[in-house]
Parts: structure tokens; C-alpha cells; sequence
């Protein structure tokens, strides 16, 4: 999923390690831990032995952001995407395979949904709807099994994460519904109450539920 996330960031601009790690916590931090050098580079250095990246001198590409004041290596290169690499990001693009329906896999391929054709898109969506359901499923179960015996707090816990997947799947229906009439997240739709444009947290920002499960 790493691989995914990289090819697409360089295939939007060519990056320095530093601004890389920078948008891939932006681009997928709502999904996923922060993004360490210590799993960045060995994966950019795997990506460059397969063809997909180069890396040249920062002086010597035109970036849109500026490079920083870095006196390492590390501060002196730029990655690139190359045409294999453009064609392997779009291979992994329209991969929709139950690791998709993950919570890394997932979220990775959502964070690109605007370079995914609808088909796939919808495809990963509902996949991930029956994975949260059965999470949902299976937490309603223990709780029921296991209420008379928990503590109060570890029963609240229990409670919110039944809550977190029951928020998750309200919104992927809602996705899944948008994706089917052809519109696109976030517009308006006549028939949408109030109580749910703010998303399904009850945030002011649609699209992205509190908690992934």
C-alpha cells in the first residue's frame, strides 16, 4: 500500500524525502500511523531498484515547493516518477482485492479514489461495507456475551467501537449511493437531511468518518 501511495504522490510532482513523508502523513494520516523514515526510504530505494522512481540532484528539478535548508543526502535529492513507475501506480490502482477492504489497504486506495475509475471505486466500497459489517456483526455478539462480565469502562470502550462501525457503514452507504447516481461526495442532494451533511461523526467535513475501527 506504501508503494501505492508513493507512485501516486510523485506522479502528482516529483518530492524530496522530506516533503514526501510530509504528504503522505496529509494524504493518508486519517487512515494510518505516521509514515517513518526508517519505512520510507527502504521502500523509495526498492521502488528505484525496480524502475518505477529515479532520484536526482534537488538543484537540478523544478519542484512547487520550496526544498528546505537540509544538509543531508537525504535533503539533496529529488525523487521522480518514471513511465514504468506511472504504469505499475496505475496497475495498483485498479486492484480491488479483499486487501483493499483493510483498514491501511483501504484507506490508501480511498485517498486516490479521484484517479480510480468507478467501477473500482465501487467495487472497494462495498467490499469494505460487508468488512465493517461483519466487524460490526461480531463486536455485537461479544458484547452481548461478554456485557454481564466487563467492567463499566471496558464495556463503554466495547460500546464505542460498535458505535465507530456503525458511523463507518452509515457513511459507506452513503458513498456507495453517490458513487451509483453519478454525483459527486459532498454535493448537494435534495433528499439528504441536515443530520447528515456534516458527515457521519457529526463533524462539519463530510466524507471522512471519526474512526476506522
Amino acid at each position: 500500500m506504501l508503494d501505492l501511495a508513493i507512485l501516486g504522490l510523485l506522479h502528482e510532482s516529483p518530492m524530496h524525502g522530506y516533503e514526501l513523508r510530509k504528504q503522505l502523513t496529509t494524504k493518508i494520516g486519517a487512515f494510518r500511523a505516521a509514515i517513518s523514515y526508517g519505512s520510507l526510504y527502504p521502500t523509495l530505494r526498492r521502488l528505484q531498484a525496480a524502475g518505477w522512481i529515479t532520484e536526482e540532484p534537488a538543484a537540478a528539478v523544478a519542484t512547487a515547493t520550496e526544498v528546505p535548508p537540509l544538509t543531508s543526502r537525504r535533503g539533496r535529492v529529488v525523487y521522480k516518477i518514471t513511465a514504468e513507475g506511472k504504469e505499475r501506480f496505475q496497475s495498483l490502482l485498479a486492484q480491488a482485492g479483499p486487501e483493499t477492504f483493510e483498514d491501511a489497504g483501504f484507506g490508501v486506495h480511498f485517498a486516490f479514489f479521484a484517479r480510480t475509475d468507478q467501477a473500482t471505486r465501487l467495487r472497494i466500497l462495498e467490499g469494505r461495507r460487508r468488512k465493517i459489517e461483519e466487524r460490526r456483526e461480531g463486536m455485537r455478539e461479544a458484547l452481548t456475551r461478554a456485557a454481564e462480565r466487563l467492567d463499566a469502562y471496558t464495556l463503554e470502550l466495547q460500546r464505542h467501537g460498535l458505535d465507530a462501525c456503525e458511523r463507518e457503514v452509515r457513511w459507506l452507504e452513503e458513498l456507495i449511493a453517490t458513487e451509483r447516481s453519478g454525483r459527486m461526495p459532498g454535493s448537494a442532494d435534495p433528499g439528504r437531511s441536515s443530520s447528515t451533511e456534516s458527515g457521519p461523526s457529526g463533524s462539519s467535513e463530510p466524507g471522512l468518518p471519526r474512526q476506522l475501527g
